[in-house]
Parts: structure tokens; sequence; C-alpha cells
């Protein structure tokens, strides 16, 4: 590796090449996310876009799962916290997500393990997806009652509405499989052969012209609405504050924490 840096629970190095890997490590919580880790993933990506040498950049997780989403334990603790705290952690959260979507140059995601929540969300805001066939995938914030607003545009345009409508309602898990024919992953591997599946897409990507490849990114998310207005991206910010701070909310987390149905399911028929 000719460079290498993070904070701890976000690695990154780039090889001769100029392919950037960025590790999730919080092996320890399935790499679930809180604000060490958004603060990670803004710094990274913050120094590869200006990083000349950087032509692509690899997305993965260590441990026995990609992404686990929110850390509950610590969205409990920020939901206590003041509206303007709120605020800055939902808008923090949000540029992760904005940024690695507008991001001008290719980016891979490889998956492996358990991919919720804003683990699909980062799915959908990749270029490529590539997932081992133990990967599993669930869209789980409604199921806390909190909301998935801040990734559902990036859903919508990946795996289409009509399926965010069921997935984000339900939060029912699927497979590597199903997830590529909803269109959430292009490639499905045998377990443990990430790398290999992503060496040739890699190859593929370093061919392409660097400023060719970012002009037709930039082009395609314009054309998908993906490109977001500061308007758009502050109510999506608002919208997903606030919804953490309700007694749904409230109730939600809690019934992770103490392993128990929320009071608002009425028990099997």
């Amino acid at each position: 590796m000719s460079q290498a840096y993070g904070n701890g629970t976000v690695l990154c190095a780039v090889d001769g090449r100029g392919v950037a890997t960025v590790t999730l490590n919080r092996p320890e919580r399935n790499n679930a996310y809180n604000s060490d880790v958004i603060g990670g993933l803004l710094d990274a990506f913050g120094r590869l876009v200006a990083d000349a040498a950087v032509r692509i950049v690899v997305i993965r997780g260590n441990g026995k799962h990609f992404q686990a989403g929110a850390d509950l334990g610590w969205l409990k603790e920020i939901g206590a916290l003041s509206p303007e705290e709120n605020i800055v952690v939902s808008r923090r959260t949000a540029s992760a997500i904005r940024g690695l979507t507008e991001f001008p140059k290719p980016t891979v995601a490889l998956i492996h393990g358990g991919c919720f929540g804003g683990g699909t969300g980062i799915a959908a805001a990749a270029d490529v997806v590539i997932a081992s066939q133990d990967a599993i995938f669930s869209i789980t914030e409604a199921r806390w009652g909190v909301m998935a607003g801040i990734i559902v545009p990036h859903l919508n345009a990946a795996i289409g509405v009509r399926n965010v409508r069921r997935f984000a309602l339900t939060c029912e898990r699927f497979g590597a499989v199903e997830a590529k024919e909803l269109g959430l992953v292009h490639m499905v591997c045998p377990e443990g052969g990430l790398d290999a599946a992503a060496a040739p897409v890699i190859d593929a990507l370093l061919m392409s012209a660097p400023e060719a490849t970012a002009q037709t990114k930039r082009r395609t998310l314009i054309e998908a609405g993906l490109m977001m207005t500061d308007a758009h991206f502050e109510e999506l910010v608002v919208e997903h504050s606030a919804k953490r701070q309700t007694a749904e909310a409230v109730e939600g987390l809690a019934s992770f924490l103490e392993k128990r149905p929320p009071n608002w399911y009425p028990g099997p028929a």
C-alpha cells in the first residue's frame, strides 16, 4: 500500500494502482454506525476526493458482517439530546450518504453477512455492488420506530419505488440472489469470493478514462434526480432527526435493547 489512514472505526488504504479500500472497522458491533463511523467516512471520502492518484474506491466491512445499520443503543442516546444536536447528527449522516452518491470516482461495495438499514443505503449509493452468497439484506428502520428517509431516494433509484414500498415497510430480510433480482446487487459470488469477483470489475474501471468516467457518473446522477438540491437535502435531514425524537422511536429502540416486541405489535394471529 502506498498510503494508509483512518480513525480506527474506518480504515483507508490506497494501493499503487490508485485503488483505495475503505473498511468499516467496528466488528464487535457488526460495523453498526455511530458518530465515530460517520466521522470516519466523511474524513476518508474527503481525503480521497482530493487525492488525484485515487481512481477507484472499494468499500467493505471487517468481521462477520458488512454493516448492521445504526447502532441502536447510540440512536437511543442521541434521541434524548436537544433537537439542535439531533439535527447535527442527521445532517452528518445524510452528508455521508450524499458524499458517497456524488463521489466523482467509481465506487465498488463488497458485501458479506448482514447489510441492514444504513448498510442498504451504502449499497444503493455505490456504483457497483458485489455480494457473496451469505449476504442478507433488510431495510430495518421502521421496525425500531425510526425511518429510512435519508436513503429512500437512493433505494428508490436502485430497486424501484414498488420494492421500497414493500421492503422498507415490512423490514423483511432477503438474500443476495433476491437482492440481485431487485437491482440492489449487480453480481453474486461464492462465500469468500468477493476479491476474486471484484478483480475484473476493478480492472475494467481502471481501463476507463478518469475524466470521462467522472463526467459520465455525474450526468447519470443528474438525469436520475440524485444530485439533490440543498433544500431537498435539508428536508430529509429535518424529517430524519425529528422522527428519532418521537415516543414511537423511544419505544422501538427500547424494544430492541430489551429484546421484546414493541408495544404496537398485537401478537401473532
